[in-house]
């Protein structure tokens, strides 16, 4: 850690002076996957976290190779290589580590053999789809970054009769409540009676964006998956699964100089891939029980339309 011990909390450098080396403690904590920039700084607030035996109360610290960082008491390991996976949400789980209502959360179903994780973004309690997770808290914050401008891609059932003039109302961007919403691309893949399927890109990200604008022009959101991030797609990942995207593919898609990856996306030890086919066939032994539970309770609900005898 930079600075006298006296001066333990690494200020910046005077004007002219060469700018310490290392790194932000709020951005080591990110990137070693145990939270975002923000909920680090509030971790640092709350004095939980120490550098060399100091407590901090500030997160104007930089830190380097050899400082000793302790996080409620424990050690904090050295980062591993930058990891990102696609998993299949599905309805009904929350994005968050700990959900104050007790209910069950994304993270409570993750494959036996998960590394700690921190999803990109979220999805809210009733939508499913393609949820992308990573080890490493920078990588998350940069894909989130509103300047990637990434299409975010939706299969959207709604309760309503569909008008070309509202979905280019969409298009023009809408205002609702005093909250402006930028452009929002709609097109109808097919009417059924009362409920319409609709593909929907955006290339923000507001909390429930896609069923307030819906909500606002009349038509109630019945089902919502998400189908693709940026370049990441669902495809045919089956719902609960957990895939990792390759460091080669991570790379590519994401660009020099756009995400700090560091060497740490190179390619796997035999040990990492041997780990990794573990944890892919412990998801699929999960859903296939999963779906035979299922299928024998449909199987054994009596026939609510079955007539009964006079």
């Amino acid at each position: 850690m930079t600075g006298d011990k006296d001066d333990f909390q690494g200020h910046p450098a005077p004007e002219g002076q060469a700018k310490p080396e290392g790194e932000r403690i709020a951005k080591r904590l990110a990137r070693a996957g145990l939270c975002s920039r923000r909920e680090a700084e509030r971790w640092i607030e709350q004095r939980r976290v120490s550098v060399n035996g100091h407590m901090l109360d500030s997160p104007a610290c930089v830190v380097g190779p050899g400082d000793i960082i302790v996080v409620d008491g424990k050690p904090l390991a050295e980062p591993e290589r930058t990891r990102l996976w696609r998993h299949h949400k599905r309805s009904g789980l929350v994005t968050t580590h700990k959900d104050p209502e007790g209910r069950l959360t994304v993270f409570d179903v993750m494959p036996e053999g998960m590394p700690r994780v921190i999803s990109v973004g979220r999805l809210d309690l009733n939508s499913e789809g393609l949820l992308l997770l990573t080890n490493d808290g920078e990588l998350a914050r940069k894909l989130e970054l509103p300047s990637n401008a990434w299409v975010r891609r939706y299969r959207v059932r709604v309760h309503g009769e569909v008008s070309a003039e509202a979905l280019a109302q969409l298009d023009k961007g809408i205002t609702i409540d005093g909250i402006a919403y930028g452009s929002i691309k709609a097109s109808l893949d097919r009417q059924q009676g009362a409920n319409a399927w609709l593909t929907v890109s955006l290339r923000e990200g507001k909390n429930r964006e896609i069923r307030r604008v819906m909500d606002y022009l009349g038509w109630p959101v019945t089902r919502l998956i998400r189908t693709s991030y940026g370049p990441f797609q669902l495809g045919t990942l089956a719902e609960g699964a957990v895939e990792e995207v390759p460091g080669k593919v991570l790379r590519e898609q994401m660009g020099e100089g756009k995400a700090v990856l560091h060497a740490k996306t190179e390619s796997k030890s035999a040990g990492e891939r041997e780990k990794d086919q573990r944890v892919a066939a412990k998801a699929r032994k999960d859903k296939l029980a999963e779906d035979k539970r299922l299928a024998a309770a449909k199987k054994a609900k009596p026939d609510a339309n079955r007539r009964r005898p006079s």
